[in-house]
């Protein structure tokens, strides 16, 4: 049966708040870091956009490659251009270009299955990530553990996540750990480079491969979940240009991926202030007036 507080009893509890003047004045601490957080939340989905544009460009329309067939400016700095060839071969892909599978492109780790005897709140456990974390960060609901199951399952600060199982249109994404070491747990792979393809590349492709993966998984969708495997990931087939377009490519992608792990990094940190702020505040254990230069440094 379900457990509820009656109207009744609600209207009897009584609750300390802080004076009016008080209250406002930690409305507008809090909201300049929740406008902070969106601002950057912005930026994120700027820069992972201008990263997957890029690829699609590169990659899939083959842009450049079509420019200069058809005697056009590519539009890129004369040294990039000439890395690219004027034409096309039988296949309809550049000549000197190939197809591998998704699979090939990368080391795709499957975490481990952790139950409830490995969960702990010991002094060395770390977070277990399921898909819930990659959403949503560290909360009270997360799980830690200091079981070691083995190095290969534990992810360090800003390495690559796919959840590939799931409710389609809601878990089947890529994602970037910010939030210190952790353990992977099963229905996520940690997507790690295998010397055909830089992280940049790696997530370019994979954010623009989104739609495509969310269509397998709906396909093989029971019970509201579905999921990509392996034999998905190997039928697949992604370009692989020469390597000095991938080079090019990287140069310019790879600030942006480096900046999009710093604005996720930040707003993780800035998350955590807000959060741990707020009950410190509402209780008077903190007051603006001793702390909002720190506030306004962080």
């Amino acid at each position: 049966m379900a457990e509820y507080v009656s109207l009744g009893d609600q209207r009897a509890m009584s609750i300390t708040l802080p004076d009016i003047e008080r209250q406002r004045s930690i409305a507008t601490l809090l909201g300049s870091l929740d406008d902070k957080i969106e601002l950057n939340r912005r930026m994120a989905a700027t820069l992972e956009e201008m990263a997957r544009a890029l690829f699609k460009s590169w990659f899939v329309d083959f842009d450049p490659v079509r420019a200069k067939a058809e005697g056009r400016d590519p539009g890129l700095p004369a040294a990039t251009a000439a890395l690219f060839p004027d034409r096309f071969g039988d296949d309809g892909l550049p000549v000197e270009w190939s197809e591998k599978s998704l699979l090939d492109q990368a080391t795709w780790v499957n975490g481990a299955a952790y139950k409830d005897m490995h969960f702990s709140d010991a002094p060395d456990a770390l977070p277990v990530v399921k898909i819930a974390e990659l959403k949503n960060g560290l909360s009270e609901g997360t799980k830690w553990t200091n079981t070691d199951l083995g190095d290969r399952y534990r992810i360090r600060d800003g390495e690559m996540l796919f959840s590939w199982s799931g409710s389609p249109d809601t878990s089947i994404d890529t994602f970037l750990w910010v939030h210190g070491d952790a353990w992977l747990n099963q229905h996520v792979f940690v997507v790690r480079p295998n010397g055909e393809a830089s992280e940049a590349h790696l997530f370019a492709m994979l954010k623009f491969l989104k739609p495509t993966l969310i269509e397998i998984a709906r396909d093989k969708q029971t019970t509201g979940l579905g999921h990509v495997t392996r034999q998905d990931m190997i039928r697949l087939k992604v370009c692989v240009a020469q390597p000095n377009v991938r080079a090019a490519f990287d140069n310019i992608a790879e600030p942006l991926f480096d900046r999009l792990k710093l604005v996720l990094r930040e707003n993780a940190r800035l998350a955590v202030t807000r959060d741990t702020l707020l009950p410190k505040l509402i209780s008077g254990e903190l007051r603006i007036k001793d702390m909002g230069k720190d506030v306004e440094a962080a």
